[in-house]
């Protein structure tokens, strides 16, 4: 990349709301790290830990659709600020609901909101990329983005990791909540475009012509779309959700690893997704749909290498890092994948429809994560020794879509 094209993407209000990213990411990825372990740790039960999971995305299910709207409506600057000092207010709340009040709901009711607001805020960044760099650059913006979610991924867990090991869960409270502060009041002297609609129709029936004129555009525009976000509902249900559940409860549970060790399996898997947002930005126009299959298929073998420890006993330090180097590549190749969708749904989609299209991509492809995390927990409390099993009927089940998908983007 040169300097030229350096000027270009990293402008005043981009550069500021990439930092605003990285501090509020960061907070976030310890908060997300420390609070489903502190759960576990406290009930050591992988059933309990797979339904709060999968609990808490459900807001961020709900909730997409409405970021998206709000993001064709409202200052998208304005939605940044507003959700972040509401995240730190929610942060210090937990923090001294903590021993006070009964945990199990305390947790679930904190990660469902923080999973609401992620719904919430996410449409509202995605959609503020068009506006702020220029056409050609908005693949490798979407991609810088990204890569800032993957390096807050990275040091989250791992700093979380240190931090919980050593003094618990309230010093993480206290820096989740500095940082969420610290970016909204960065994110106030971002400029961002916005032309203000006129006043119409109630929020209800806005939700609702919003919702007809994203699906009739992603029915009769970009048929291709609605199958992309079928295929991608259907990874997150037999792959995603066994990475997000089924993982860490092998790397605790299974392989009887520490608090330390834990951040450190997510840090490295985080640190994939980083390398994976860096090939994106490097390849550029050169990557095209038409390599999804093969971005798919490879993930699906690096997925039943995460089996093996388990089929094969072996000890319990060789288990860890043969799951954690699968697992960084499969991160890698899963963003690599991701950013290729985002970016494509950014530049086919005009303008005024973009964030309600992004909103709903996101919404209807995350569907099905929820039931898959309650089903991953709930085998593998059942089953405790069957996790490689469990692991390689997963990768069976992601390989037979990774084919499948051949079909999908054949014509892309």
């Amino acid at each position: 990349m040169n300097t030229t094209t350096k000027a270009k993407l990293f402008r005043h209000d981009f550069t500021l709301v990439a930092i605003g990213q990285i501090v509020s990411l960061f907070g976030n990825a310890i908060l997300r790290f420390a609070l489903p372990l502190y759960l576990l740790r406290q009930t050591g039960s992988a059933a309990l830990f797979g339904l709060v999971s999968a609990c808490s995305f459900l807001p961020m299910i709900a909730l997409s659709f409405l970021g998206g709207v709000l993001a064709d409506r409202v200052n998208k600057r304005n939605i940044m600020v507003a959700l972040d000092f509401f995240t730190a207010l929610l942060v210090v709340s937990v923090y001294l609901g903590l021993g006070r009040l009964p945990l199990v709901p305390l947790v679930l009711v904190a990660l469902m909101l923080l999973y609401g607001i992620s719904g919430t805020y996410q449409p509202a960044v995605q959609a503020s990329i068009p506006a702020l760099v220029e056409g050609e650059q908005v693949l490798r913006g979407g991609a810088v983005i990204n890569q800032i979610s993957s390096l807050s991924g990275l040091l989250g867990p791992i700093v979380g990791g240190m931090l919980f090991g050593a003094f618990g869960i309230f010093p993480i409270l206290e820096i989740s909540a500095a940082c969420f502060f610290a970016s909204a009041v960065m994110e106030l002297f971002i400029r961002i475009p916005f032309a203000p609609r006129e006043k119409g129709p109630g929020a209800l029936s806005i939700v609702r012509a919003d919702l007809r004129d994203s699906t009739r555009y992603i029915r009769r525009e970009k048929p291709l779309l609605a199958k992309v976000i079928l295929l991608v509902a259907a990874i997150n249900l037999v792959m995603t959700s066994v990475m997000t559940v089924g993982l860490p409860v092998v790397v605790v549970d299974t392989l009887g690893m520490s608090d330390r060790m834990l951040g450190l399996f997510q840090g490295i898997g985080a640190l994939g997704g980083l390398c994976g947002g860096l090939f994106v930005a490097a390849a550029g126009s050169r990557l095209t749909l038409r390599h999804s299959p093969r971005l798919l298929l490879l993930c699906s073998a690096f997925a039943g290498g995460l089996a093996l420890p388990l089929l094969l006993g072996l000890s319990p330090a060789a288990g860890f890092w043969l799951i954690t180097a699968f697992s960084f590549f499969i991160m890698a190749l899963a963003t690599v994948f991701s950013v290729q969708m985002m970016a494509a749904v950014q530049l086919e989609t005009p303008p005024q429809l973009v964030g309600k299209v992004i909103a709903l991509m996101i919404a209807l492809s995350m569907c099905a994560q929820p039931l898959g995390q309650a089903i991953y927990g709930a085998l593998f409390e059942q089953f405790p020794a069957g996790g490689g099993v469990i692991l390689l009927a997963a990768a069976i089940l992601s390989a037979g879509l990774s084919l499948l998908s051949r079909r999908i983007f054949a014509d892309a």
